[in-house]
């Protein structure tokens, strides 16, 4: 892939199925994706893109080849860009969105979420949901369920530290009915098959845990994780994201041992 030609998303328009050819070799393959999953801890935006891969490590197909060696050919056109971590607020938010039935062969939703601790990403997240979702709004109101959990979880490590929150999280969505049935107990005309479990976060927003704002979908950040997006699109979002590039290109979390002039060890960190 060195000469390979960089392209400006991770994840094209064409949704992978089980059709194609099955690779005579599968042990490329599930090495690359492999290698992509420990590369989402730094690179939120190869979320989704990672997250669709997995999902066919038993069987891949050479559409599911090519489109790694997408990601890869994505990842030389943006190889210095990082995670980056700075001080500011310390309010506690979080994107949540769901694509319904985005999947081709067992029509399941893909949820995924963004978490922040003021302006620095704290958590993030890109799963297919367990079930399939009769509507779209039982689809984001899973989606805002795991969210909460997740900021819940959050919530409880800030109090074990003795950090107090200057206010309530807030969770945003872009389902105007999901955000009724989270505050709203008689909304439940369209909602009767939605499973009693994810009535929590309806339970945290009448005992003033959390709240639920609504959010236009040209700014939901969650939708990173729930869909392929066009150049312009994907490039905006990612632009909302504590992403940046490094100035120094061989910064690293990896400390390197050496050994000074007085043969005593010192361990530096870059």
């Amino acid at each position: 892939m060195q000469g390979a030609k960089p392209c400006c998303t991770p994840f094209g328009s064409h949704k992978l199925d089980h059709t194609g050819s099955l690779l005579p070799n599968p042990t490329e393959y599930r090495s690359i994706v492999g290698g992509l999953q420990y590369l989402t801890w730094t690179r939120p935006d190869l979320a989704f893109a990672v997250n669709q891969l997995c999902q066919f490590m038993h069987a891949p197909r050479e559409q599911h080849f090519q489109a790694a060696k997408r990601v890869l050919r994505f990842l030389k056109g943006s190889v210095s860009q990082g995670l980056w971590f700075t001080k500011g607020l310390v309010d506690l938010t979080a994107y949540s969105d769901a694509d319904w039935a985005g999947s081709t062969f067992d029509r399941r939703s893909t949820s995924g979420y963004f978490v922040f601790l003021g302006p620095n990403l704290i958590s993030w997240s890109a799963k297919k949901q367990s079930t399939v979702a009769r509507s779209s709004t039982e689809a984001e109101y899973r989606s805002l369920a795991h969210t909460a959990a997740e900021l819940t979880w959050v919530c409880k490590i800030l109090r074990d530290l003795h950090y107090p929150l200057p206010k309530l999280p807030t969770l945003w969505c872009d389902n105007i009915s999901a955000i009724s049935l989270a505050s709203n107990p008689v909304f439940h005309a369209r909602t009767k098959h939605v499973e009693i479990d994810y009535h929590y976060i309806r339970e945290l927003v009448l005992a003033n845990l959390l709240t639920v704002q609504f959010v236009c979908s040209a700014d939901q950040l969650a939708d990173l994780h729930t869909k392929s997006l066009s150049k312009s699109q994907f490039r905006y979002l990612c632009s909302k994201l504590p992403v940046g590039i490094s100035s120094d290109p061989s910064s690293r979390l990896r400390g390197c041992i050496k050994e000074d002039s007085k043969s005593s060890i010192s361990v530096t960190v870059k």
